[in-house]
């Protein structure tokens, strides 16, 4: 649709757009008149608007002559006339040093990451850590209260991930260690999912010199990530930059179930989903992608890969559709870039 509109109308349009950006308020004819390079009358301008609106790409949220782009004004903005910036030395300095993987596990780098990305661009940032298993290095069982334990597993790339279990009641100290030991030997290099098939086969054969109470958590340790295909941990940080602009009791109810949604394994495969339909950046505004739409959002979403290019994760951040595009999409971009090298 970009190629139907003329120089004054695609000027116009993204006036319009920079405006609502600056402002998020209606801007008229006169006030575009003032700005545009292009000579045009007040007059001349409105019926551009006017023509712009019927195509569906603005609108008059009341009955002043002001208008708004629509969410297919901003899309058609963002995919035919948005000039993408890049980032200042001390954008790229303040990334680089949250980034830095001196003494610190990956998740903790993604976790700097996140918070790096969500001050930088005032917005909800997001990161989806690797959702492929890792060898282990370490794993431990740890109690917790009568019939509940934590398994904490470390990979080698130095992700720490916790996951709860349940065990049978009166399981003792010693229970838990005799059975991190046990697993710790033959997990040590190895995948859960390398080593479950033989351990459990081990156990199932008696081979094992263990007691039914360790026995059992022993399955409950390897069952860990047994039913999680999903996989994954996301990493949410600066969700407050998405209440700044609300008013209304329903647009808080609205975030406030965005935020639910972004604690569910459901939306963090939808979000690594979203990144491999293109290359490089994402970006998803309003309606285009259901999980923001409710909440009037927009998202900015990268991929980052692996040493063998694979796609293992995405990092983002979440706005409202009035975000400044042209600077954070290059944040977005270079972010996760910055990870794919760290991960190399």
């Amino acid at each position: 649709m970009i190629n139907e509109l003329n120089d004054r109308s695609r000027e116009i349009l993204r006036l319009v757009v920079d405006a609502y950006v600056e402002t998020g308020e209606p801007v008229g004819s006169r006030t575009l008149s003032r700005k545009m390079q292009l000579s045009l009358s007040p007059a001349t301008i409105r019926n551009v608007m006017a023509d712009l609106e019927e195509m569906g790409l603005l609108f008059a949220p009341h009955t002043s002559a002001g208008r708004l782009p629509t969410e297919a004004g901003l899309r058609m903005f963002v995919d035919g006339l948005l000039e993408v910036g890049d980032l200042t030395e001390e954008e790229r300095a303040s990334i680089e040093g949250r980034c830095s993987a001196a003494g610190r596990s990956f998740q903790e780098v993604l976790e700097q990451a996140t918070t790096a990305l969500s001050g930088l661009a005032h917005c909800a940032g997001l990161v989806l850590a690797p959702k492929t298993e890792q060898a282990l290095r370490h794993i431990e069982i740890v109690g917790l209260s009568p019939g509940r334990a934590l398994v904490i597993l470390v990979a080698e790339n130095g992700v720490v991930e916790n996951r709860v279990i349940e065990v049978p009641p009166g399981i003792g100290p010693s229970s838990l260690l005799e059975a991190s030991n046990y697993l710790a030997t033959r997990l040590f290099g190895r995948t859960l999912g390398e080593t479950r098939e033989t351990v459990l086969k081990e156990l199932e054969e008696h081979r094992a010199e263990l007691d039914t109470l360790t026995r059992k958590v022993v399955e409950a340790g390897l069952a860990t990530r047994s039913d999680d295909s999903l996989g994954g941990v996301l990493i949410v940080r600066g969700q407050a930059h998405l209440l700044e602009d609300v008013t209304a009791i329903v647009e808080l109810e609205r975030i406030r179930k965005l935020f639910a949604a972004l604690e569910t394994k459901e939306t963090m495969l939808r979000l690594l989903s979203l990144t491999e339909r293109g290359e490089g950046v994402q970006i998803f505004i309003g309606a285009d992608n259901k999980l923001f739409d409710m909440a009037g959002c927009s998202l900015i979403v990268g991929p980052y890969r692996n040493a063998q290019q694979k796609i293992v994760g995405a990092i983002g951040v979440i706005g409202p559709k009035r975000m400044n595009y042209s600077r954070i999409i290059p944040m977005v971009d270079y972010t996760a870039g910055l990870i794919g090298r760290l991960i190399g």
